[in-house]
């Protein structure tokens, strides 16, 4: 702080040979380049909240939607929204997936197959997961954490541990 009134008197001319050796910004009427990318993709047409499943009104084609937005609405139609949609904004493809089958808390059936033994039993889901995708289960009789797959009947195929 006491350095600063010492150094008061030079400050301004320090400045203006500062910002006189700072280049002119580049515009893009200079390069002949356009200003801003005009990309058809998809944008929302309306609040849509997490875990909402997309609808046909929810989502419109607009031609300034920016790099990486979604571009078909055949693809985004019936998949859930994996954050909240804003109005106008792009939405692209890690904003939305497959649907949920399994619930966080949802009662689940667990299924354990080598060979030819299987062995069913319940458990408590921890998360909420969609067809395919790995969900961490409470096994209700062993009071065990085991993880699997969630299968399309929406239980959950749990696999032997590797050594």
């Amino acid at each position: 702080m006491r350095m600063w009134p010492r150094l008061s008197p030079f400050l301004p001319g320090a400045l203006a040979a500062l910002l006189a050796m700072q280049p002119a910004p580049v515009t893009a009427q200079a390069t002949g380049l356009a200003a801003t990318a005009q990309q058809t993709g998809l944008v929302a047409a309306r609040l849509v909240r997490a875990q909402q499943i997309v609808g046909p009104g929810d989502l419109v084609l607009s031609s300034d939607a920016g790099p990486g937005a979604e571009r078909a609405l055949s693809d985004a139609l019936g998949q859930e929204a994996r954050v909240m949609l804003h109005p106008g904004r792009p939405v692209h493809a890690r904003d939305l997936g497959p649907p949920a089958l399994v619930e966080r808390n949802q009662i689940v059936r667990l299924i354990y197959r080598s060979g030819g033994l299987s062995i069913m039993a319940e458990g408590r889901a921890l998360g909420r997961a969609a067809e395919g995708e790995g969900l961490r289960v409470l096994n209700l009789s062993s009071r065990t954490t085991v993880s699997g797959i969630v299968a399309p009947g929406g239980h959950v195929v749990v696999s032997p541990r590797l050594p």
